[in-house]
């Protein structure tokens, strides 16, 4: 039987009317390849959605360890962010992954390449190749260009690329949030370490007043006003308060040698490091945090763009059942014998289109889009849980922030009387109203008192770095400070 052809495509030279049969098979036959029932992702969250209030933006000032006012602190953590090993394992898988992204972008470019190849050979005289050929000896040469390009009809490539795009970011992200709780962590431990420098004042101060008292309860005891039992107590309270020293002095090597680590210096570096609590500040915080400072936040970030890599993933695995169509060309010289390469007899050249049509898979095509689904899925739930431990951290740091405050008012007023206490005490005792007993006891509710003040406020400097790292660095926009970290 014949067919007839309309006379336009019968004069459509063969390689179009090839090209045509193709596409015309290939719409026909799509329908074959079946996705499956349909996927309904999860939910993202949101900051609002999970509690943090939807404030306007907030003035932008980069650095913000650098609220704290110490020029030694933020020399520390500049140092860090230069020479930290976790940082560098971060910048190596960023470097990683955006080589991946070039990877999957040449891909679906247009491919070239060009070939030479000489080979000397003997020819079987039994073989398929007739004389003279067969039982000599002869040269074989090729120089061929070939040419290939996958055009995407269905968006795979551009999904492809999308995902690993998204997935460089995500990295990038990772390094910032490295950076970030690096920054938090030398801050905290230089509040740390300043507040147990504080401590240890206080500590010195107790014992030489331990001291005092022994002197004074000896000179009681053998006036016969008091015993062997109190001269017992004063007596041990003296090696008491030198092991807390020594307990404080321990806390503080292992301190100095902490920040040294973070630093990426050798861990005896800082035995000279001796940060005040006095030479810090706070600055005032804002009466209202919008949600957008959560959306911001780094390890946000990052969760974010894996949630856009897996829904490219899908987008591609959902391309896989439709057609594929490579196109692939090649044109240069073969010859038997260099001295006949370069003939004009010897050039070659051709076109091969080549469709991959999926039709029975056993199932393979579904079950691989059905991961990518449970991928996105897992992606998006990560994305979630991120995003809810970041709303809980900074309204853990919020709240403890404010009760801080709170208590460091009431604990004022406490120190206030208790200097007031001591000041009345050392007058009576000046005035020969009192023994002077009496001062060193109001003194020890005062040294009470300044070891507590010391706690408080140490631990308002920690809270506050805690509520700027939950906030991915602070209340500002610091993404400049940490551009050191992901170069």
């Amino acid at each position: 039987m014949k067919t007839a052809f309309p006379s336009a495509l019968a004069s459509t030279p063969v390689s179009r009317v090839v090209v045509l049969t193709v596409l015309s098979a290939a719409a026909l036959l799509t329908a074959c390849a079946n996705f499956g029932p349909d996927h309904v992702p999860l939910a993202s969250s949101t900051p609002a959605a999970l509690g943090l209030n939807d404030a306007n933006s907030i003035p932008v000032a980069p650095r913000w360890w650098a609220s704290l006012s110490d020029p030694r602190l933020d020399q520390l953590v500049d140092q860090a962010l230069q020479g930290s090993p976790t940082l560098a394992v971060a910048r190596a898988r960023l470097d990683r992954a955006g080589s991946l992204a070039e990877i999957s972008r040449a891909s679906a470019a247009p491919q070239a390449s060009l070939a030479a190849e000489v080979s000397r050979q003997r020819y079987t005289e039994n073989g398929l190749i007739p004389p003279p050929i067969a039982g000599s000896v002869r040269d074989n040469a090729t120089l061929q260009g070939n040419f290939s390009w996958a055009p995407d009809w269905f968006g795979g490539h551009a999904a492809d690329i999308a995902a690993a795009l998204g997935q460089a970011r995500a990295a990038q992200a990772d390094v910032a949030s490295a950076a970030t709780a690096l920054a938090a962590q030398v801050s905290r431990a230089y509040v740390a370490l300043a507040r147990l420098l504080a401590q240890r004042e206080v500590a010195q101060r107790a014992l030489a007043q331990r001291d005092e008292a022994l002197g004074l309860t000896r000179q009681r005891t053998s006036a016969g006003l008091d015993s062997q039992v109190e001269l017992t107590q004063a007596e041990g309270a003296l090696p008491d308060a030198r092991a807390q020293i020594e307990a404080l002095d321990e806390q503080v090597m292992l301190a100095r040698r902490q920040i040294a680590v973070l630093t990426g210096q050798a861990p005896n570096a800082l035995d000279d490091l001796s940060p005040s609590l006095a030479a810090l500040a706070l600055d005032n915080m804002p009466v209202a945090l919008g949600a957008d400072l959560l959306g911001r936040r780094p390890d946000v970030v990052a969760a974010r763009w894996r949630v856009e890599a897996a829904t490219q993933d899908v987008t591609m695995a959902r391309t896989q059942f439709y057609p594929n169509i490579n196109l692939t060309a090649f044109i240069g010289l073969n010859a038997l014998g260099l001295g006949n390469l370069i003939d004009v007899g010897s050039r070659q050249y051709g076109v091969t289109p080549a469709l991959r049509l999926p039709l029975f898979d056993g199932g393979r095509l579904r079950a691989q889009l059905g991961g990518r689904q449970a991928d996105l899925d897992g992606a998006i739930a990560q994305y979630n849980s991120v995003l809810l431990d970041a709303v809980k951290e900074a309204g853990d740091a919020i709240a403890s922030g404010q009760s801080l405050e709170r208590q460091q008012r009431e604990q004022a007023a406490s120190l206030a009387s208790a200097e007031k206490a001591y000041a009345f005490s050392v007058q009576r005792y000046q005035a020969g109203l009192s023994g002077y007993l009496v001062v060193l006891a109001s003194e020890s509710q005062l040294l009470v008192q300044r070891r507590l003040a010391v706690d408080l406020r140490a631990r308002q400097f920690d809270t506050r770095v805690a509520l700027m790292k939950a906030l991915g660095g602070g209340w500002t926009d610091d993404s400049a400070s940490l551009n050191v970290a992901t170069h």
